[in-house]
């Protein structure tokens, strides 16, 4: 997920607040219209996308796994069955909506809002945006293929706690010559830093010798917790944390590449992973995660598979091919979480697969609402 992280550790009691119901209109209508929804300015609309997310969540509700996840949630008034309805009839309306104004009064009348109470329950949420890289590897190792992603170990369930640290399982230089895994590799990539950043992503498409394209995803973790690299070259004093991004760190590793050994091994979490035969990326309640239209979260605190509105500055291609931030409100489905996003004010936005699509998350870091949508009735 995020390579870049806040501290959010405070953990609100009640994750959600009920917007006051006499101050909904007046709250919903300052958050802004999802105009992304429908073509304008020269784009297309992506609403089948968002409908094929509702879809997914919907999918995810009807399992026992969704039972279970709901069956002591926290926030008064917040139940599976209400989730499960809220999404149907939004689908409606989305289906049926013909502008986002219409949309929008459709929501006003018929949805109550539950604002996160974010960092320090003052209702400020930290955004930051998550991609499926596209990247070389191969099936062997080589001169040029020599940083190894690994299968989870058959008897990973025995393994004594604590468990071995990154370095352990990989080596100082990431190579894993001696690493107890050996013989658990799944493909080789060339670059250690973006076989770091598979492990931060959760998934990744390979681009193979032969030009076929593969994908590989989560298999599991160890059991330590998330450290940001970004945080740690901070706290050295080696790079300002104004204006720390995602192009930022490339950019310094590419230029210092000896301080890989240093800075990677600090982050002691190490996943696995599998191959997934060309399926999409998938977040933690089991189904696809959407471009622009799935978000992560703390799993802990918040609904798995319902609908929420996200207001941020998201940064979108202008005419000449540069980014540029823009003030948005989005419908999302809250359906993924990351070892990074602990705590209400957190959020993670799934923005694609590819390198704009890397580009655009690696540059995501501000601060914004985080609503979610059920039903009032």
């Amino acid at each position: 997920m995020a390579l870049l992280s806040i501290n959010t550790s405070a953990v609100a009691k009640v994750p959600l607040q009920l917007v006051n119901p006499e101050s909904t209109q007046i709250n919903l209508d300052s958050l802004g219209l999802d105009e992304q929804l429908w073509e304008h300015s020269g784009q297309l609309g992506d609403k089948q996308a968002l409908l094929d997310s509702i879809d997914n969540s919907l999918r995810y509700l009807a399992t026992p796994s969704a039972a279970k996840a709901y069956q002591e949630y926290p926030v008064q008034g917040i139940t599976r069955n209400r989730v499960h309805r809220s999404l149907i009839r939004f689908r409606q309306l989305v289906v049926n909506s013909n502008s986002p104004a219409q949309l929008q009064a459709a929501v006003n009348r018929e949805f109550a809002l539950y604002k996160s109470v974010g960092q320090d329950n003052q209702g400020t949420v930290f955004f930051t945006g998550y991609f499926e890289p596209i990247y070389n590897a191969s099936w062997t190792p080589s001169a040029k293929y020599r940083y190894p992603l690994y299968r989870r170990p058959a008897n990973f369930e025995q393994w004594q706690q604590p468990h071995p640290t990154r370095a352990e399982l990989e080596g100082e230089d990431g190579l894993g010559t001696k690493s107890p895994l050996r013989g658990r590799e799944l493909v080789w990539l060339s670059d250690r830093l973006e076989a770091f950043l598979v492990h931060i992503q959760g998934s990744a498409r390979l681009r193979m010798p032969d030009g076929s394209l593969i994908s590989v995803g989560y298999a599991g973790k160890t059991n330590y917790p998330y450290t940001s690299i970004g945080r740690e070259l901070v706290k050295d004093g080696i790079l300002p944390l104004d204006g720390l991004t995602l192009p930022v760190l490339i950019d310094y590793f590419n230029a210092y590449p000896k301080q890989l050994s240093k800075y990677l091994p600090r982050n002691q979490s190490f996943v696995f992973f599998k191959e997934t035969y060309g399926a999409p990326a998938t977040g933690s309640i089991g189904v696809p995660v959407t471009a622009e239209r799935s978000i992560a979260t703390d799993k802990s605190l918040m609904p798995p598979g319902a609908l929420a509105l996200i207001h941020t500055r998201i940064p979108y291609p202008n005419a000449n091919g540069k980014l540029e931030y823009r003030l948005v409100s989005r419908y999302v489905l809250d359906q993924d979480t990351g070892s990074a996003i602990r705590g209400p004010g957190r959020v993670d936005i799934f923005m694609g697969t590819g390198s704009q699509a890397g580009d655009r998350a690696g540059i995501i870091g501000g601060r914004g609402g985080l609503y979610y949508l059920l039903l009032k009735n």
